[in-house]
């Protein structure tokens, strides 16, 4: 039976939550709506203005501080995995 020792044990669970952050910080970015929308935007940015866009602000806040804690959380773990390895 294959057993893990103290520090062996660390570099996969920092190497499986590294995963798992990997993709919640690329599904976050994928989610946000891109700064600029181009001419889609431009055509609709008039309407948007007249009906008010709070639901989508909230939503876009919380996706923007979503990024931010997981790229900071990826980063702190891919330093500590590195330090391991």
């Amino acid at each position: 039976m294959f057993v893990l020792k103290g520090v062996e044990l660390v570099e996969v669970f920092l190497s499986v939550l590294l995963v798992i952050v990997s993709i919640l910080l690329i599904v976050t970015v994928l989610l946000q709506s891109s700064r600029s929308a181009g001419l889609s935007g431009a055509i609709s940015g008039g309407a948007e203005q007249l009906v008010g866009k709070q639901k989508a602000r909230g939503l876009e806040a919380v996706l923007s501080k979503a990024t931010a804690v997981l790229g900071t959380i990826f980063f702190i773990i891919a330093l500590a995995l590195g330090y391991f390895l």
